[in-house]
């Protein structure tokens, strides 16, 4: 990186770029997931139609994170970042205003295509502003991803009250407002996000390319870990509390309220803990919080017991993500980062379905227990996992 790029990387217009991609990313997913249901019912969708949805959203998002990575290494992640927001405004706005099944599923692949590129991309730019600033900045992006998931199911629950909008009418506007950001946010970062620098992956000695570092796969085994954690609790957490506490959905919803709200509560003080503890540290507090948390939700039952338990997943889980992925960020770049954050997302999504098979064969409590036996296992993963320059050029 020259030092022109690094102090453009170090000022304030960059972090305000990554922390612009990472709001407007947030709220077009979290619009997209809330309207689900509204989608399911339009077009009526039965048995597998559904789950083809999501299946298309996550198989076009990991072929193109594969994409983004190796793009973002070759041509900068900036220019990665800028090229895929109009795939993920357009993805969005053609599965809102789709008239029919097949169309919904070209926009949930576009949709996919835009959002995997970007994730790494601008998790890769992100890496590239923490190197030039010289402080950890990753858990301030990643708080500000939920506050847009926020934003974005907020969004949908507002449209939901406007007179004349109720069901399907929401989609339209959805699809609408989460395009236009997505092309007003373009229009502001062409014109302040300083480029990010191309890295190079070919060794000066031999000619070849270099190969991908043995403590990235590690960082892929911690991915798949925290994965299946995070997916279990956005996808049973309200579920849970519901069946085990035995309350109505409604309060069943502090599950999941719970665990998001702690989750963005930690990131934005994530930064700070691993300026003084350092990443390793942050962590492996991190997976004893959830991995805790977990035991206490697959072994108690009162209300009030599930809220902690999930609130301590909520914690912990907040922490883990943002430091692997900035790990593997400044271990290889995009390649490096494609190949961690694929593990992490294909486990988040296939995750949710392995455990309700487990939740059909032991039940909705003792199934929690999986996701606290690995999370105690990235425990042990996290002791050996790269922390500082000097372990990143093994």
């Amino acid at each position: 990186m020259s030092t022109l790029t690094a102090n453009r990387l170090a000022g304030r217009a960059a972090l305000g770029s990554v922390i612009l991609l990472f709001l407007v990313n947030g709220l077009v997913i979290g619009g997209y997931a809330a309207a689900l249901p509204t989608l399911r019912d339009r077009h009526q969708m039965t048995g597998w139609q559904f789950p083809g949805v999501l299946f298309a959203a996550g198989v076009f998002g990991i072929i193109s994170m594969q994409i983004g990575g190796r793009l973002a290494d070759r041509i900068g992640a900036r220019a990665v970042a800028l090229g895929s927001l109009p795939l993920l405004g357009a993805g969005i706005l053609i599965l809102c205003l789709s008239p029919a099944y097949p169309v919904a599923i070209i926009g949930a692949a576009v949709l996919g295509l835009g959002n995997g590129a970007l994730d790494v991309a601008m998790n890769a730019y992100g890496v590239q502003v923490e190197q030039a600033r010289h402080r950890p900045v990753m858990s301030r992006l990643h708080a500000m991803w939920s506050l847009g998931n926020f934003a974005g199911a907020g969004l949908v629950l507002l449209l939901a009250l406007i007179p004349g909008l109720a069901g399907a009418g929401i989609l339209p506007w959805l699809g609408l407002i989460a395009a236009v950001s997505s092309l007003v946010a373009l229009v502001l970062l062409l014109r302040l996000a300083p480029p990010a620098a191309p890295l190079s992956h070919h060794d000066e000695q031999t000619g070849g390319r270099t190969r991908i570092p043995a403590a990235a796969w590690l960082l892929g085994l911690m991915a798949i870990a925290f994965g299946l954690g995070e997916g279990t609790a956005f996808d049973w957490s309200s579920v849970h509390v519901t069946d085990v506490a035995q309350v109505s959905p409604t309060t069943g919803a502090l599950g999941l309220t719970t665990v998001a709200g702690a989750m963005f509560l930690i990131r934005l003080a994530g930064d700070a803990l691993v300026a003084r503890f350092g990443r390793r540290t942050v962590v492996r507090f991190g997976g004893v919080c959830a991995a805790l948390g977990y035991l206490l939700v697959a072994t108690l039952t009162p209300l009030p017991v599930l809220v902690l338990g999930w609130a301590l997943v909520g914690l912990g889980m907040g922490m883990i993500a943002p430091q692997v992925y900035a790990v593997a960020g400044h271990m290889g770049g995009g390649r490096v980062l494609a190949m961690v954050v694929t593990f992490g997302y294909a486990t988040f999504l296939a995750g949710p379905g392995v455990m309700g098979g487990l939740v059909q064969l032991l039940g909705i409590q003792h199934a929690m227990f999986v996701p606290a036996a690995l999370l105690t296992g990235l425990l042990f993963l996290a002791v050996v996992m790269p922390k500082e320059d000097r372990d990143l050029s093994r």
